[in-house]
């Protein structure tokens, strides 16, 4: 009876420390982003890396025509919400955000981009990813018009291309000449992408001098008009219905089927384009009478950490695996398909 009695003294002490030993806390993260193009890859990669370090990461995807991030994160913020990680655009996104960004610029992955948000001197923003963008043309429809598309380089060469392809759409089976979509929900193709010719076309990579010109008053005028050819050429061409109510998908789809033989967008749409059966490539933006030598090059967006969540440091390990673990980098560059923007990835 006394051996019984033992016995249940020692299960009850038992019970009891394990009742009082406190449970292992769940570190949990939240990441919203603005590619929903990659929302599936991304999820996949959130939960490698729970398996891999017992952290969760909660991936949230709002972009395109259908989703605003910055309403999302204004909402966020006035209930208190604000996630981990996020994206911003630019010095406009982090303008608003500023108050609680953290200053990255002590991190691993800082020495191993050339891209980084920066803002005086510090490192604020990782950078997604690098992308390219200009005029995408289709190699096939351009040959068969005998165009070479090595000429496509300035204002002139473009209007002169454009003539001729008008004038062979039947011949061709093109609806139009270029594939571009201008109306609601579209605003950062003719906005983030379009005007930055005039930004930066023919400029050195980091060059503000149009953009602090223009902040100050001072317009360049024959740029300026330059430019404004460029847009009446594209519009011109343009398939009027994608152009003025059409979405990404109709714009891409247009020139996936060769209903056009121009595409203004990027290196992005590649994962819509994986059934074409033409050859293809990009050319410069012709928003100049001057030869532009070469497509526009940058990251797109950046991660920022919100220095007031309270998983702050788990976010910035987040981001360090990305780039120096072999997950993230297959991540990015296999799974994602995206040009990496660190020197140190081996993939």
């Amino acid at each position: 009876m006394k051996k019984i009695l033992i016995l249940i003294s020692i299960l009850l002490v038992a019970f009891s420390l394990a009742a009082c030993t406190p449970k292992e806390e769940v570190i949990e993260i939240t990441f919203k982003q603005n590619k929903p193009e990659i929302d599936g890859q991304l999820q996949a990669f959130a939960a490698a890396y729970e398996a891999e370090t017992g952290v969760k990461v909660n991936i949230v995807s709002c972009g395109g025509s259908s989703c605003s991030l910055g309403d999302m994160l204004r909402s966020d913020y006035a209930s208190g919400n604000l996630p981990e990680i996020f994206t911003i655009d630019g010095i406009e996104s982090y303008n608003e955000w500023a108050a609680v960004i953290s200053d990255l610029s002590a991190e691993k992955w800082v020495a191993d981009t050339d891209v980084a948000f920066k803002v005086d001197g510090k490192v604020f923003g990782f950078p997604v990813n690098v992308e390219g963008w200009g005029m995408a043309y289709n190699a096939d429809l351009l040959e068969a018009a005998d165009i070479d598309p090595a000429t496509l380089n300035n204002y002139d060469a473009y209007l002169a291309a454009f003539e001729k392809l008008e004038a062979m759409k039947v011949e061709l089976g093109i609806d139009s000449v270029v594939s571009m979509a201008a109306g609601p929900g579209m605003y950062w193709v003719t906005g983030h992408h379009n005007f930055n010719s005039l930004l930066s076309n023919g400029l050195p990579y980091g060059d503000l001098s149009v953009t602090n010109a223009l902040l100050a008053g001072t317009v360049d005028t024959t740029r300026l008009t330059e430019y404004s050819d460029w847009i009446n050429l594209l519009f011109t061409y343009a398939d009027k219905t994608v152009l003025t109510t059409g979405n990404y998908d109709s714009q891409v789809g247009a020139f996936l089927n060769q209903k056009a033989v121009f595409l203004h967008q990027g290196n992005w749409v590649d994962g819509n384009l994986k059934d074409a059966t033409f050859d293809m490539a990009f050319a410069p933006h012709g928003s100049s009478k001057a030869v532009t030598d070469g497509i526009f090059v940058s990251a797109p967006a950046w991660y920022i950490v919100n220095k007031d969540a309270p998983n702050a440091e788990a976010a910035k390990d987040f981001l360090e695996f990305m780039v120096y673990n072999q997950i993230g980098q297959d991540y990015m560059v296999n799974k994602a398909g995206m040009i990496h923007a660190f020197k140190k990835v081996t993939i």
